[in-house]
């Protein structure tokens, strides 16, 4: 009977928990699907903005009758060849960015673990401004020289950061090490260039949407097509590897052939879309941030970060063509002006905590 009594209660208790922990994740999942759906929104209604305004100014139902046909040659040529592929390839540049220091940040658990930050774009700069300078490569050649350098950076650091294992801070260390000496290189070559090629290689290392076409967009849809099923796929692992190596291990996950798969995907991603765009800066630096402040709670928000990642670039490069008159800035300057204040206010909250503060 006292036994009985007992049970009850106990009973109750843990069905009361288990409904609270329900309504909260059930309340979690609602919000996600919401600021996810608000993302899609938001891109569709810039994208469609970066379709209507120029210096040729259509409405936005003359532009819709365009990408289904219609117009006369002068709105196909504009829609369909200027401003249509310049948009889409902001959209898969900022989803390859966000995504890439999603994973990345998530995975070695630092906000600083970002490709523009631990040396993958300064690997990718380094080796296309020396194909270009030294060796005249351009083109898809180009593009695809940037892509060898981050890979190839990535696997560097991979390796001197590799001790019985691959400790997050560890990576991040000398991950900016090796992108300062890599950016060195980069200055290097260019003291040593025309002055004239140098100019063309300083404005790709802003990163730049300005004159991109189809030429670009396609071979980057084609490496998305296979990257972010693989991501997808290789983030599997990446819940119990937040936990800790120990804790992952325990729970069954194979540590190091997942962080490896992970890292994998993250540089590939920074890669391809440094070759599309150049090194566009504190994109993936952001992206992950801003979307894990909208979900909170809902671990590495991959999706979201991508999709923060195509709006902020969007944005952006709306900004860069027309926030001065007759002026078509680099991408790369308006989201450095956004990402170098949340740099500083990272650093200054990080050296408060190191105070005491």
């Amino acid at each position: 009977m006292t036994g009985t009594r007992l049970q009850g209660p106990a009973d109750a208790r843990l069905a009361d928990a288990v409904r609270t922990v329900a309504t909260v994740r059930g309340r979690g999942q609602r919000r996600s699907v919401l600021v996810g759906a608000a993302l899609v929104v938001c891109v569709v209604a810039v994208f469609a903005l970066s379709l209507s305004v120029g210096d040729m100014v259509m409405p936005l139902g003359k532009v819709v009758d365009t990408l289904l046909g219609g117009g006369d040659g002068g709105s196909q040529f504009v829609v369909l060849e200027l401003r249509l592929p310049r948009a889409l390839l902001a959209i898969l540049v900022g989803i390859g960015f966000g995504l890439s220091g999603a994973v990345f940040q998530s995975l070695l658990r630092n906000p600083l673990a970002a490709p523009d930050i631990i040396g993958i774009s300064a690997g990718a700069s380094a080796v296309a401004v020396t194909a270009a300078l030294l060796f005249q490569v351009s083109g898809l050649a180009l593009s695809a020289s940037a892509l060898i350098g981050a890979l190839a950076s990535g696997t560097a650091i991979y390796l001197l950061a590799w001790r019985q294992g691959v400790a997050g801070q560890r990576l991040v260390l000398i991950g900016i090490g090796v992108g300062t000496g890599l950016t060195s290189v980069v200055w290097y070559v260019m003291a040593r260039s025309d002055t004239t090629d140098a100019q063309e290689a300083f404005r790709w290392l802003t990163g730049s949407l300005n004159g991109r076409s189809w030429n670009q967009l396609w071979p980057l849809l084609i490496a998305l097509a296979v990257l972010l099923p693989a991501t997808a796929l290789a983030a599997r692992a990446l819940g119990p590897l937040q936990l800790g190596d120990d804790a992952a291990a325990g729970l069954g996950a194979r540590v190091e052939p997942g962080r490896l798969a992970l890292l994998g995907c993250a540089v590939a991603l920074a890669g391809v879309a440094t070759a599309a765009a150049g090194p566009v800066g504190f994109v993936a630096f952001v992206s992950a941030p801003i979307a894990r402040r909208l979900v909170p709670g809902r671990g590495a928000a991959l999706v979201h970060s991508a999709l923060t990642g195509a709006l902020l670039v969007l944005v952006a490069d709306f900004a860069a063509q027309h926030l001065l008159p007759s002026v078509q800035l680099p991408v790369g300057v308006v989201t450095s002006i956004i990402g170098a204040p949340y740099l500083l206010l990272l650093l200054a909250r990080a050296n408060r905590v190191g105070a005491g503060g």
